[in-house]
């Protein structure tokens, strides 16, 4: 029997569904199942068909010659990130891959795990007993750091860095605005297009010079920029990445790496606030590991219970919540015939959230990631937060690496309290990242009695 297939109801003139998913993206992703496997949705100028289940999601995942790269999501993200990995088509992607990978391979990441560290130890030596903290500026803030110093062995200057955060924040709000315009209407002169625009170039300029700069030491570093320079392609006569490739890499990463850590945290702090027993636990596993003043040699692999989670708060709110692919042929999906040139969507949240999945789906449980494989590889099966097939994100380990230690190196010293009981509304960003947390830091006492409360990750 093939999948249902329908029209999510709702559609507005002009607008289409653009409204419901601005009021609450998490209400309308999680009815979609509701409606059938294959929805039809309307966001502004473009229609959609997204895909609800775990087996639709894996087939456009797995099938990326079909189902490629595009759509008017990634037209955006090529505006800023140009061919990189994350954006480029099919037809260049192995190429890529190949050349990249050498720099995510499992024998670097103990090489970047310090640098991970003392940036999350520097964070949260600022903070101040009392004093609400802004959860996902500071993360996107040590994010960048992080992404920044494990490319760049001579981590940018402080004011190059801040106007790096402060510049891929508008980027990202204004991809996701634009996406949703005519055409003609992204092309205007409005104050948002405008300041998207000097955002994007300054990104780009600022970038460049890192590159450049770089590109004139010969020497292995052991850091992202030396791998990258360094790689070869043996199918393609051993050449390497050209400059403009190489600004388009370190676009990718930044970009990525700095949102998507982001708003992984500021989430997994926000549910440890809410779940003091979860609390107790990190802190535990963080005083056995960590210490109080930390390690920078630190080995993330004994952080069970932050690694789970971290996996959890992915499952609850993966930070790429929907992501598009075109058709580049008719094909079958779900028993139905998608015309070429067609726009489907695949939700990492729709799918995570989809009853029948999980128990209790939309419980935080930890717990549940207990049994899974030890070290850093994510899980498979319904869990698609980082994609899946040929373009699974290639940074995986690194993410889930970074996260486990920040989220880690943040339990050790503090206590999050939440200022409210509600859950904070998503942002208006190509991300999920929680908008207008703030939470109120408590400084830990040495752990003196046993820890009690059900097992987040034992």
């Amino acid at each position: 029997m093939g999948s249902t297939l329908a029209t999510a109801p709702g559609s507005l003139p002009w607008v289409g569904h653009a409204v419901a998913i601005v009021r609450d993206r998490f209400r309308f992703l999680r009815s979609l199942p509701d409606h059938g496997d294959l929805v039809w949705i309307r966001i502004g100028p473009w229609k959609a068909l997204v895909v609800t289940t775990d087996a639709l999601s894996a087939q456009v995942l797995r099938d990326d010659r079909t189902f490629d790269k595009g759509g008017p999501l990634y037209d955006r993200i090529r505006e800023t990130g140009g061919n990189g990995l994350a954006s480029c088509p099919y037809d260049d992607h192995r190429r890529q891959r190949r050349l990249v990978q050498p720099c995510f391979q499992a024998d670097r990441i103990p090489g970047y795990v310090p640098v991970m560290r003392r940036q999350a130890v520097q964070m949260v030596d600022s903070w101040r007993e009392g004093s609400p903290v802004d959860v996902l500026v500071d993360m996107r803030v040590m994010a960048a750091r992080t992404a920044l110093a494990t490319m760049f062995s001579g981590a940018p200057t402080d004011s190059v860095l801040d106007t790096l955060v402060k510049e891929v924040d508008t980027v990202l709000s204004g991809i996701v605005r634009r996406a949703l315009m005519p055409e003609w209407l992204a092309g205007f002169p409005t104050p948002g297009n405008r300041s998207y625009r000097r955002a994007q170039a300054r990104t780009r300029e600022t970038v460049a010079g890192l590159v450049a700069g770089y590109r004139r030491q010969e020497s292995d570093r052991g850091d992202l920029m030396s791998a990258l320079v360094a790689t070869r392609d043996p199918e393609n006569g051993n050449k390497g990445l050209c400059k403009s490739e190489l600004q388009d890499q370190v676009l990718t990463f930044l970009v990525a790496g700095t949102e998507t850590t982001a708003s992984t945290l500021s989430w997994a702090l926000h549910l440890v606030a809410q779940h003091p027993h979860v609390d107790a636990q990190l802190y535990e596993e963080a005083a056995k590991f960590l210490g109080r003043e930390g390690d920078a040699c630190a080995d993330p692999a004994r952080l069970v219970v932050a690694r789970n989670v971290v996996l959890e708060t992915l499952r609850l709110y993966p930070p790429l919540p929907m992501l598009t692919r075109v058709t580049t042929r008719e094909t079958e999906l779900g028993g139905h015939t998608v015309p070429q040139g067609t726009t489907v969507i695949f939700s990492p949240y729709t799918v995570q959230h989809r009853p029948g999945l999980y128990a209790d789906p939309e419980a935080f449980l930890p717990e549940r990631w207990a049994d899974c494989a030890p070290g850093f590889r994510p899980p498979r099966g319904p869990f698609v937060a980082f994609g899946g097939g040929a373009r699974k994100c290639i940074g995986d380990t690194f993410a889930l690496t970074h996260a486990t230690l920040a989220l880690s190196s943040i339990a050790a010293r503090w206590r999050l309290h939440a200022l409210t009981d509600r859950t904070p509304k998503p942002a208006t960003s190509m991300t999920m990242s929680p908008s207008r947390l703030r939470l109120l830091p408590e400084k830990r006492h040495p752990l003196t009695v046993p820890v009690h409360g059900p097992p987040a990750g034992r």
